[in-house]
């Protein structure tokens, strides 16, 4: 992942989301193992960017872009990066399009990135 996007995100570690979403350490991995979230690794440490949770609750449009992204040969680092990055065509952060509700834009965005 790009120093400088970890260094401008903040993220949740795996301990503060079993407090948020009042679950076990097994379930919240599960939500990152099906996709409903997405972790890197920041200083060694499983980590889910903040902006991906909303509510208390995984983003919910966040899961079909991250299988989009993967099914396009995107690593889960990769998924991130190009979720937390400015982007052109949509004038932000795929992230923030996402949070706006403008999930089509993004997945329109995502055609083009299949390699």
């Amino acid at each position: 992942m790009a120093e400088n996007i970890a260094r401008n995100t903040t993220y949740y570690t795996i301990p503060e989301l079993v407090e948020l979403f009042d679950l076990t350490p097994g379930k919240v991995r599960r939500l990152i193992e099906d996709h409903h979230l997405a972790a890197v690794r920041v200083d060694g440490v499983l980590s889910v960017p903040t902006e991906f949770v909303q509510r208390n609750e995984p983003l919910v449009p966040l899961r079909g872009t991250l299988l989009v992204l993967l099914d396009a040969g995107f690593s889960d680092d990769e998924a991130v990066d190009w979720l937390l990055t400015e982007n052109d065509e949509l004038g932000e952060r795929p992230v923030d399009s996402l949070i706006s509700g403008r999930k089509s834009a993004v997945r329109r965005a995502t055609q083009s990135l299949a390699f």
